[in-house]
């Protein structure tokens, strides 16, 4: 630790230079900063999105829905470079006034629906497909308790943990062994429930595919590249359980869509329009015929 000991000013100001990777695009207020109108294409479903974890939510339940014969859902998805800004664009934030991905556009009835914030757009695609949400009250409700304690624990991992641990401009001991703390707390609380338990609520849900997509991934060694330190491999429940959904061809190709980073480029669809898109459109395709 720094002996340097900060002491806040009275009111806060924002330095736009204050560091960190994300800096250039961080800001104290909402709204565009500049017109950039959204791509729109054939299908019900117009997804503006990352394969961040947030981002892989959605697109994992499309493609399990898509798997289970909802034809329905078939859906477009246009990648929005965050690290570009692309997320304060006028188009995206008529979709998402909080500027984050994902967020969709459902465009099957009378009037355009928008619907923004992972587990929003997950409660409202299982509810209009009558899938991957349990009918029974108690599993329901359990269900629903998982999801919404995923987006609350989240934030520590990603923005808490994730962020010292691998992204601000300095190592801190304090903030990472606070949120260190925390994620291992949680990781905890997942293995004690999946030591009795095959899924979260019941059968595979929602609640599974939005925990997956954060500590699933941490488990397997893909998030921040932090498994070792936060020794993931001692939750052998959890880990049994990411294996699981992680070994699900809708899962793979749902980590796929709009994923845009890493070494392995048959991985990466920078854009979905159809099934096909997964054999002929990847990166590694696309640089294999240019």
């Amino acid at each position: 630790m720094t002996d340097d000991t900060y002491t806040p000013p009275k009111v806060w100001t924002w330095e736009a230079d204050s560091g960190g990777r994300f800096a250039s695009i961080n800001r104290p207020i909402a709204g565009p900063t500049h017109d950039k109108e959204l791509p729109v294409g054939t299908h019900p479903f117009q997804l503006y999105s990352l394969a961040t974890p947030n981002g892989v939510k959605v697109t994992v339940l499309l493609e399990e829905l898509l798997a289970a014969g909802h034809t329905g859902a078939e859906y477009d998805a246009w990648i929005i470079d965050i690290s570009e800004g692309q997320q304060f664009g006028s188009g995206f934030v008529d979709v998402n006034p909080n500027s984050k991905i994902p967020a969709l556009m459902d465009r099957s009835g009378d009037t355009p629906q928008r619907v923004f914030e992972s587990g929003a757009i997950m409660l409202y695609l299982a509810e209009k497909f009558g899938a991957f949400l349990p009918t029974d009250p108690a599993h329901r409700t359990e269900a629903l308790s998982w999801l919404f304690w995923q987006m609350g624990s989240a934030p520590y991992l990603g923005g808490g943990f994730g962020h010292f641990y691998a992204y601000a401009p300095e190592k801190w001991e304090y903030p990472i062994n606070r949120f260190a703390m925390e994620a291992k707390r949680q990781l905890d609380v997942m293995d004690r429930h999946l030591a009795d338990n095959e899924w979260f609520a019941g059968n595979y849900s929602i609640a599974d595919m939005a925990i997956w997509a954060w500590y699933g991934q941490l488990a397997l060694g893909r998030l921040y590249s932090a498994a070792e330190f936060l020794d993931v491999t001692s939750y052998k429940n959890v880990l049994r359980w990411a294996e699981r959904i992680d070994a699900r061809p809708a899962v793979t190709r749902g980590r796929m869509v709009n994923r845009a980073f890493g070494d392995d480029l048959s991985m990466q669809l920078h854009e979905r329009h159809d099934a096909s898109d997964f054999e002929t459109k990847t990166q590694d395709k696309l640089q294999g015929d240019a």
